[in-house]
């Protein structure tokens, strides 16, 4: 059986500096060609339709460095491409999969500029954009390999078919696509198109409101095409997309015309007549002259919205805290014991004329005594030591494999200083959950957690729960991470009833450990009698008007 193929448009090597055996007029004659391919690539230009003004330059789109920020930039604005949507019902479980759009079309036919416009059009805050230019076939000998040294010897002289839909693994695609509608993070593989070669470095990307997957193949396998809601093929005149290939390759990977012609001739035009051009009839889209026409655009858009608008979901907290009025805590719930010293402490830090120095000192306090009260509840086996006295000693040691801290942005990271005393080289994680102010939802805006957590026991901080919806957001997320219910311990220094009840409800098996429960919330569902807003009091900002806590919740309703 033949080699696997692969696209037609990767980069060749790059062209080797001059060595000792380059006369000087070998020199000249290189230069002389190399300032001919840049006039035939700017002469290129003029050939091109206009496709509006002040445009970038098309960019690859997932093959880039993981440590670039999740966001796209596009001509309006920023969009942020990793992140939380906020579907999740009081169950804790996601209403709705994502909707993932599907871009199908040849090679520099317009894909990625199409889909960055309807990126900018839709206006929604989290959106994944994804290429099949990640998921190349790989060797299995060669665990980031992608072509044989034969194979890399043929590419580099354009020799080599990439237009093939054995190209591709669209198993990894499958599942990656999977992951990412039910809301779960992946790791997409990084290709270079230099080596021809998967890096070692993988990028995360996190489930969104909107997935665009787009590709030449994007429509060549059955099971792939039924994860797409929506499929759209880009048509584009085969001689503007010739045009863009001879001005792309000769402009920026270095190659000269006869090459790029070869190449399109041999196998880029008969794979677009074979595979790609007859998935033109699946789609439910055809958008001719591609960024061009920006009524097909629009309509699109206008057909993504009304999708959007079906899988909105909003919590009704004011039903919710009324549903559980009469239940008992759930037995999930441990509460510090309420010691004299206790109650103090609980009486400085309500006080709101306590100053800011006190407030921290009794903070930190509380915080040390309620994170040794939730170590009681890990896992612990018989062990025998020797003491120094050369006598057995039958103790208890911790039966896991390691502790993560957790702590969700901002007030938190006020609880890290108190878990890193008492448990050593314990492992940090961040979650940041702010609410949409026009939405009333919560969304995910920052996530780093560190790597392989889901062994681990996870204790979860925030200093204030009141309605729940940020926890559950993030016990969600680290439930994404394939961290078992059973292992996080959500941890808080004063929580309501209602909000206690909601996590609980929503996931039964949650260790949930305060230091104080207080019954009501009021209309704005803040924590009454509460602390008032903990992160402006113990970081000095000013507060809000109404004195809250804007970080208690991250529901308005």
């Amino acid at each position: 059986m033949a080699a696997p193929p692969a696209r037609a448009d990767a980069d060749p090597s790059p062209t080797s500096p001059p060595t000792a055996r380059d006369t000087p007029g070998r020199q000249a004659e290189k230069s002389e060609t190399a300032c001919e391919d840049r006039s035939n690539a700017e002469s290129l230009d003029r050939l091109l339709p206009p496709v509006g003004t002040g445009r970038s330059p098309r960019k690859r789109t997932t093959s880039q460095c993981k440590s670039e920020p999740p966001l796209l930039r596009t001509s309006k604005r920023t969009i942020y491409t990793a992140g939380r949507p906020p579907w999740y019902n009081e169950h804790g479980t996601q209403s709705k999969e994502a909707f993932a759009i599907g871009l199908g079309g040849g090679s520099a036919s317009g894909k990625t500029t199409v889909a960055r416009m309807i990126i900018e059009a839709l206006d929604v805050p989290w959106v994944v954009l994804l290429s099949m230019d990640s998921f190349y076939k790989l060797l299995h000998s060669l665990p980031h390999q992608v072509l044989t040294e034969q194979q890399q010897e043929q590419a580099a002289h354009n020799n080599f078919n990439f237009d093939h839909p054995d190209a591709f693994d669209f198993d990894l695609i499958i599942s990656t696509l999977k992951k990412l509608k039910q809301g779960k993070s992946v790791k997409v593989p990084i290709y270079d198109f230099t080596t021809h070669s998967r890096k070692k470095d993988w990028k995360t990307l996190y489930g969104a409101n909107v997935i665009i997957f787009e590709g030449i193949m994007a429509f060549a396998d059955k099971t792939l095409l039924e994860l797409l809601d929506m499929k759209i093929f880009v048509d584009t005149d085969s001689d503007i997309r010739l045009v863009r290939r001879l001005r792309r390759d000769i402009s920026e990977r270095g190659r000269d015309i006869e090459g790029v012609i070869k190449q399109y001739n041999k196998f880029v035009k008969p794979s677009f007549d074979q595979y790609i051009q007859p998935t033109m009839r699946l789609a439910d889209i055809v958008v001719p002259r591609g960024s061009g026409n920006t009524v097909a655009i629009d309509l699109i858009v206008q057909h993504v919205h009304s999708q959007l608008e079906e899988r909105k979901l909003r919590w009704d907290m004011a039903a919710l805290a009324s549903a559980h009025q009469c239940h008992p805590l759930p037995r999930t719930l441990s509460v510090l014991k309420s010691t004299p010293q206790v109650r103090g402490m609980h009486t400085i830090i309500r006080d709101k004329e306590t100053s800011r120095d006190e407030f921290i000192f009794y903070s930190k306090r509380l915080m040390r005594l309620l994170i040794e009260h939730a170590l009681s509840f890990l896992p612990f086996q018989d062990c025998v030591v020797q003491t120094p006295q050369g006598q057995d000693y039958a103790g208890k040691c911790y039966a896991g494999k390691q502790i993560t801290g957790v702590s969700i942005l901002r007030a938190g990271e006020t609880m890290e200083p108190a878990l890193r005393a008492v448990c050593k080289d314990v492992r940090i994680g961040t979650i940041l959950i702010q609410t949409n102010q026009l939405t009333g939802e919560p969304e995910l805006h920052y996530l780093r957690l560190p790597k392989d957590i889901s062994d681990d026991h996870v204790i979860l901080m925030d200093c204030t729960v009141s309605t729940g919806a940020a926890a559950m957001m993030a016990v969600r997320v680290l439930l994404d991470h394939d961290v078992p219910e059973d292992k996080i311990f959500l941890l808080s220094l004063l929580m309501a009833e209602m909000g206690v009840h909601s996590v609980a409800y929503a996931f039964p098996r949650v260790r949930i450990i305060t230091t104080a429960v207080d019954k009501r919330v009021n209309d704005l569902f803040r924590i009454i009698p509460g602390i008032g807003n903990f992160g402006d009091r113990y970081f000095g900002t000013d507060a809000v008007p109404d004195g809250s806590d804007e970080e208690e919740v991250a529901y308005t309703g």
